[in-house]
């Protein structure tokens, strides 16, 4: 019930404490929004249904290699554990409530588990990441920051952040673990991720075109893959991922010159879409969650 609560009461507190768009102007944008792009917002419906297809489908079939689960036991799990990290850092309440889905003795195996699919979208972000800069710097004219003592020792702290999870990964038992696992699965893990990528940020497109942003194609895709990149490099609350992926995409797409508060629409919408209204359904599975006691 705490968790149910207080999901609800962050999702309430987000869209009510936004100061850029507040629940009128929501509701004012919408309202255009479903009036004059029927055809287009049916689209986005459905690129939300596939988004979340895709991501049952691929845990469904990485949990396989343990214990072969049914399509409403994946939608389950996947739903009700977005419900729980809604409210956690990165997310890591999500490995702890899938692995209670299952057997004592499988419990460390399924986190492991959703470590590969995490870090396989992870792979198909900073990928799609690197060549959406790439096209960034060099289309575009923005200041370098100078890296004064402060910048070297955040560098620092970074560096070493990510060589101590590195070397956590490279434990022998986990890494065996990873060896043991089909390459079959591998590519179609990787597989899933890059086409909920693919759905995901078309869906954003999508929302440029309802909204009437002008910019081709191809600058449009490049900002965005640069906007997840820099998102999945930031530690934050999955409550908070509007404010962080909100205010990079407003910074991005100045230098196209378009709207401010038609991005941070767009990235509310994107986000209730994709966190905030499958959290809600998911909680009804957290309140019927029990505990499995077998060892």
């Amino acid at each position: 019930m705490i968790i149910v609560f207080g999901a609800f009461y962050f999702i309430y507190q987000k869209l009510n404490d936004n100061q850029l768009l507040s629940f009128p102007q929501l509701k004012e944008q919408l309202s255009v929004l479903i009036s004059n792009n029927t055809w287009l917002l049916l689209i986005l419906l459905l690129l939300t249904d596939v988004n979340w297809l895709l991501e049952i489908f691929k845990w469904k079939t990485l949990v396989s290699i343990e214990e072969k689960i049914s399509f409403l036991s994946a939608y389950e799990q996947c739903l009700a554990s977005l419900t729980v990290s809604i409210i956690t850092p990165n997310r890591i309440g999500e490995y702890g409530a899938k692995a209670l889905f299952f057997k004592k003795d499988k419990r460390k195996k399924i986190m492991l588990l959703n470590l590969v699919g995490n870090l396989s979208q992870l792979f198909v972000t900073v990928f799609l990441g690197i060549i959406g800069m790439f096209f960034f710097i060099r289309n575009f004219n923005f200041s370098i920051p100078k890296l004064n003592f402060q910048n070297i020792i955040i560098l620092l702290i970074i560096i070493i952040v990510i060589f101590i999870f590195r070397k956590s990964l490279q434990l022998q038992k986990i890494s065996l673990y990873f060896k043991n696992i089909p390459l079959l699965i591998f590519i179609k893990t990787l597989s899933f991720s890059f086409l909920r990528y693919v759905v995901f940020s078309h869906q954003f497109y999508f929302l440029t075109a309802m909204f009437g942003i002008e910019t081709d194609y191809f600058t449009v895709m490049n900002l965005l893959f640069c906007m997840y990149f820099m998102a999945s490099i930031i530690p934050s609350l999955s409550i908070f991922d509007w404010v962080i992926k909100g205010s990079i995409a407003v910074w991005l797409f100045s230098f196209v010159e378009v709207n401010e508060l038609k991005i941070v629409t767009i990235t509310t919408i994107m986000w209730l879409l994709n966190f905030a209204i499958p959290a809600i359904l998911g909680s009804i599975f957290v309140l019927n969650f029990k505990l499995i006691k077998k060892v």
